[in-house]
């Protein structure tokens, strides 16, 4: 089950609590995760202690993030072999979480496959719970270095489309620490032009209906000193129309061979806005995001997020007057229906550059992101 483990309330010194985390207490094995679901209001870590509780924390958004949740559903696949429960069908549950993002079947696999191996290698139950775990915990150091490298690129290449620095990022959804085992995707390179003294404005999409710009974004970019202002999403157009904005920065919860990229819905618009004002649309997202067996864009599965989610707005995880903590409060009449796509589909001709930690590919076609995957490095250009 998952529980509150961890509360650090509106007095507390701000910490770097990580998005997830292995720890081993005396009553077993867990897997502590930073419950986004409550951010910013406070922070609140859960325990899951079985791969169950993880599936729910992953449904329910208190973990998300395409490179988190392959960390989460490798960590989730340990979890089951070494508290001795079928691992298989954890593997299953956990990869059918959520069906857009594809880190999270790619860590699952890769947790399994280890587990697998080892099991058939000496035949240890033990020995491969422990093949299992290190699976995870490898994937987890290698997201952290690969965030490193796309902010490095990232920069890179905003240096050599935008020369001079200054740069005022728009950006959608959350793409920062909460994401990934490092200091994640495009938001990261955002951070990186901060430390650079590049950034001039961060522009920070809501992201609506569950705000995870808002909430998330937001909260991550208060924390590191950036300048940042946030916007309503439909406000975007005035922002492209009044020449404020120099890059789109995104990053991406599955890339198909094509090139075309699905991240959190409202990302094609801006895809749209951007091209039709000629500024440069980059997506930023891990090796591990690229799917060569999706062929096209019309091939990928896009979650539907219940109605609710629209219809209502989630009060926070503070008293609000006539509702309760944690509740709903409608805004729409009841009976309403609501179309809840979580994510929307960009084609290829509409974005300027993939950034991954092995390179970038520029302009974005499947010859080159076949390369990418085949171990050439393309040059952005």
């Amino acid at each position: 089950m998952a529980d509150q483990y961890a509360h650090y309330g509106e007095d507390s010194k701000p910490t770097e609590t990580p998005a997830i985390r292995w720890e081993e207490p005396p009553e077993g094995p867990v897997v502590v995760l930073l419950d986004q679901t409550r951010l910013p209001a406070e922070e609140v870590e859960l325990v899951c202690t079985d791969a169950s509780a993880l599936v729910e924390a992953i449904r329910s958004l208190a973990v998300r993030g395409a490179p988190l949740l392959g960390i989460a559903g490798a960590y989730g696949v340990a979890l089951a072999a070494v508290r001795g429960f079928d691992v298989d069908e954890a593997a299953t549950a956990l990869a059918g979480a959520r069906p857009t993002a594809v880190n999270l079947g790619v860590g699952v696999r890769r947790a399994q496959d280890a587990h697998r191996a080892e099991y058939a290698r000496s035949g240890d139950p033990e020995q491969a719970a422990a093949a299992a775990l290190t699976a995870a915990r490898a994937l987890h150091e290698e997201d952290a270095e690969a965030s490193a490298r796309m902010a490095e690129r990232g920069l890179a290449l905003l240096d050599e489309l935008l020369p001079g620095g200054g740069y005022r990022i728009l950006t959608h959804c959350n793409t920062g620490a909460l994401v990934s085992g490092g200091e994640g995707t495009a938001f990261a390179v955002a951070l990186a032009a901060h430390r650079t003294g590049q950034l001039r404005r961060l522009w920070v999409d809501e992201t609506r209906p569950l705000l995870q710009g808002a909430r998330l974004t937001a909260y991550e970019a208060a924390r590191n000193g950036m300048a940042y202002t946030l916007l309503t999403d439909n406000a975007a157009g005035s922002l492209f129309a009044a020449g404020e904005v120099d890059a789109v920065l995104i990053g991406a919860d599955r890339i198909a061979a094509d090139g075309s990229v699905a991240n959190k819905v409202g990302s094609y618009p801006l895809a749209v806005l951007a091209r039709y004002h000629h500024v440069p649309f980059i997506v930023v997202a891990p090796m591990t995001t690229i799917d060569l067996d999706t062929p096209d864009g019309a091939s990928i599965e896009v979650e539907q997020r219940p109605g609710h989610e629209v219809t209502e707005v989630t009060a926070p995880q503070v008293p609000v007057m006539g509702a309760e903590s944690g509740g709903g409060i409608p805004v729409a009449p009841l009976g309403t229906q609501a179309y809840n796509p979580a994510f929307d589909v960009t084609p290829p001709e509409l974005v300027t550059a993939i950034v991954t930690e092995e390179g970038a590919v520029s302009p974005v076609t499947a010859e080159a992101l076949a390369a990418l995957c085949a171990g050439s490095r393309p040059v952005s250009t």
